[in-house]
């Protein structure tokens, strides 16, 4: 059974996701991944609109909470970042050093 940390670092999710992978058997192509992250932010934008009551949402339709439509979708960026080899938590600090030195209006 996998362990993941009481609190887990950037690194540790996207190893808890690599191992949870294996264990279970998911997809290892990363198109399919990509979809899926698709599919996850559909879901995520429908919980959305029915937690603000923003338009009508079909109550037999299938999709979880906030909360668990946004876990879904970090499962599936960590796994796309493990298929290219990349740490998250330094792609996001460097692309917050390159955020940092532009203007915002």
């Amino acid at each position: 059974m996998l362990h993941l940390n009481q609190q887990p670092t950037l690194k540790d999710l996207q190893k808890y996701v690599l191992d949870m992978e294996n264990e279970r058997g998911f997809s290892k192509d990363v198109l399919n991944n990509c979809l899926m992250l698709g599919e996850e932010v559909g879901e995520l934008f429908k919980a959305i609109r029915k937690h603000g009551n923003i338009n009508k949402i079909d109550l037999n339709s299938k999709f979880g909470s906030v909360e668990e439509e946004l876990a879904d979708t970090l499962i599936f960026i960590c796994a796309i970042a493990n298929k290219f080899d990349i740490d998250l938590e330094k792609a996001f600090r460097d692309k917050e050093e390159i955020n940092n030195k532009r203007s915002w209006k």
